[in-house]
């Protein structure tokens, strides 16, 4: 198997794990020295995990949807589709126990195996909709 494809089936692998909630699972794969951008905004590990937890105990039944993954050189992109129930606080927002669902493109750079560079963009436009916080023609 190339490179390419071992680097893809490492993706599908730590989305996997999301979906069984074991952030062990991607944690995993990543290197030691990872660097993590959330928004272009430089994250610490520390903070992406805590980050991780939260969003697991807002929405306990999480589930990621792969929709497309492309790899080049040493990088993979995926564009997820997420679907959830808004069963704990997220941010200042109250439970609510509504269905929701929003959008995130990920890019992995990987070296020698792990993932060195890893950078997220959230479209929570849908969930805001759905939660009442925007209006729906937004």
């Amino acid at each position: 198997m190339s490179e390419l494809e071992e680097n893809k089936k490492k993706c599908l692998a730590m989305v996997a794990a999301w979906n069984r909630w074991e952030l062990k699972g991607i944690i995993d794969h990543w290197a030691d020295d990872v660097v993590h951008y959330s928004e272009d905004q430089p994250v610490d590990t520390g903070e992406m995990i805590t980050r991780m937890e939260a969003g697991l105990r807002a929405f306990p039944d999480l589930r990621l949807d792969v929709r497309s993954i492309l790899a080049e050189g040493d990088r993979v992109s995926l564009r997820i589709t997420i679907t959830a129930t808004h069963r704990g606080p997220f941010g200042d927002l109250p439970p609510t126990n509504k269905r929701v669902c929003w959008h995130i493109v990920e890019e992995l750079r990987f070296k020698d195996g792990k993932v060195v560079e890893h950078w997220d963009v959230m479209n929570y436009l849908p969930m805001l909709k759905a939660l009442e916080k925007v209006p729906a023609d937004v």
